[in-house]
């Protein structure tokens, strides 16, 4: 198992002339900055082109809060938080390909809520797709489960595991392929628009969460096709009752396009997952019991155009917050949904604040959002930032009329973190919070190649005056090519807002 040891980087601020090669010839971005229009300083924490940190909801730290996994064309991933030293765990096979289908490919899932463990999906040569369980501290694997084979289905998906790892959630449809699931050769994507010329184009192989070209089209047609499709959970590990790994539970029939489970990260018995589709042609987050009981709506619309997506879980596992716009592009809340006591909070953002995704803390004392350029759905022409929130519930006046089905109200007062112009959104950042909460961390293919980045909290106090760069400036010296999505190049821009207390 390889090791990489960043002694110096964990210890002391690099100048940006040492920049290190991924191969002879390729530069690598530098390992820190202070982003001159935010003054925080940014960290990158990976050194393979073209790696990535997980999808926004599916997590990533270990339970001790001492590793966290991301991945990269060569395997899956280890990173030390305390050393920001980084280990290859799961190998993928020299010249593979990127097709998780591909014999020896590995898919990681998620990271347990248990045990330091990375579950991941693997097909060997017979095509035989299993799932396995790798130790992130020893490297052991372990093989759980193979992927059951389903009477005249051509395709089984699993997704999420659960809080006990006992479980993983997934689903399959039934019947021989049609043509018109998501992702059919059937729609032809469009060539790629001019000044991609980079290798910023949007494909799997240059990095994860690259949006397809013509995913609305894509999404229209599998939503409309109907598909007969089985959500079911798997047993990983020996039940209480007798079950046997292997063992598969249907929990749901639908024609609608399921997508998106999620598991609890504390209830191994609860399930969130999506109907996907355009969001205001579906009613899109639910959730459900493992024994297939209590399949419920999360968020009911009132509104023609009215929407609610991108839903994920409070690290506590009792609130499910999600985008909610009212209506569509709009008027924009993050807003969550307490499954204990049924409380629902609003957090009320500008066009310019809107992001793709959000995360946050544990304690909720801090929000996080990437950003979006001209093309997302906010059309903000000042949203491409990596985004820090300060909450504020609003409490009304004393006499003011209050009841515990009204949305509490509240206010996000945002702070700039990274300056964001030379990414290509087509590639989504995926922020998060570190465990200890000092970092914000994201992908970026601003350099070209995507990388996993952290950007500091906390604004950077006195940094030596060579640290302080235009982020897009430095981006540009390494990838010339400006992001098609992005409007006119901007050298700088005004500093980060005062964050009001």
């Amino acid at each position: 198992m390889r090791l990489r040891t960043l002694t110096a980087f964990a210890l002391v601020l690099l100048p940006l002339a040492c920049v290190a090669q991924t191969k002879p010839g390729d530069p690598m971005p530098p390992r820190t900055w202070v982003d001159k229009d935010t003054g925080h300083r940014v960290w990158r924490l990976s050194d393979e082109a073209n790696s990535g940190g997980f999808y926004f909801n599916i997590n990533a730290f270990t339970p001790d809060d001492k590793q966290m996994i991301y991945t990269a064309p060569d395997g899956i991933h280890v990173l030390d938080l305390a050393t920001r030293a980084t280990k290859l765990l799961v190998p993928n096979p020299s010249g593979s390909g990127s097709s998780p289908r591909t014999p020896g490919v590995v898919h990681a899932m998620v990271v347990g809520h248990k045990t330091n463990s990375v579950f991941y999906t693997a097909t060997d040569a017979a095509g035989v797709t299993s799932l396995y369980k790798a130790d992130t501290n020893t490297g052991a694997i372990r093989k759980l489960v193979d992927v059951p084979k389903i009477p005249t289905t051509h395709d089984v998906s699993l997704v999420s595991v659960n809080a006990d790892e006992t479980l993983v959630a997934g689903t399959y449809l039934e019947g021989a392929p049609t043509g018109k699931e998501y992702g059919a050769a059937a729609i032809p994507a469009p060539a790629q628009p001019s000044g991609a010329g980079d290798n910023r184009v949007g494909s799997a192989a240059q990095g994860p969460h690259y949006q397809p070209m013509n995913k609305g089209e894509m999404m229209a047609a599998r939503l409309a096709a109907r598909l007969p499709l089985v959500l079911f959970t798997l047993r990983l590990e020996p039940g209480p009752n007798g079950e046997k790994p292997g063992e598969l539970k249907p929990l749901l029939h639908s024609t609608d396009w399921v997508n998106h489970l999620l598991f609890s990260p504390t209830d191994p018995e609860l399930l969130m997952y999506c109907h996907e589709g355009a969001w205001q042609k579906v009613d899109r987050i639910w959730m459900i019991h493992t024994d297939g009981t209590q399949n419920t709506l999360i968020h009911k619309r009132t509104m023609v155009m009215e929407i609610a997506g991108h839903e994920f879980w409070g690290l506590d596992g009792e609130t499910i917050w999600y985008d909610w716009q009212y209506p569509k592009g709009e008027d924009f809340f993050l807003s969550g949904r307490n499954l204990k006591t049924g409380e629902r909070v609003a957090y009320h953002m500008q066009r310019n604040e809107w992001s793709i995704h959000f995360n946050l803390t544990k304690d909720l004392s801090l929000f996080t959002g990437d950003g979006g350029d001209p093309g997302q759905v906010a059309r903000a022409t000042d949203g491409e930032w990596i985004e820090l929130f300060h909450p504020e519930l609003i409490k009304g006046d004393s006499g003011a009329l209050n009841s515990p089905d009204f949305w509490q109200p509240g206010v996000f007062h945002s702070e700039r973190l990274v300056n964001m112009s030379h990414h290509y959104y087509r590639e989504e950042p995926n922020v998060r919070f570190s465990p200890d909460k000092k970092l914000v961390i994201f992908t970026s293919n601003m350099f070209g190649p995507s990388y996993v980045f952290g950007a500091e909290v906390a604004k950077a106090d006195n940094p030596p005056a060579n640290d302080v760069v235009s982020t897009p400036d430095l981006a540009r010296k390494f990838n010339p090519t400006d992001p098609p999505n992005s409007k006119a190049p901007m050298v700088s821009r005004a500093p980060s807002p005062a964050v009001k207390p």
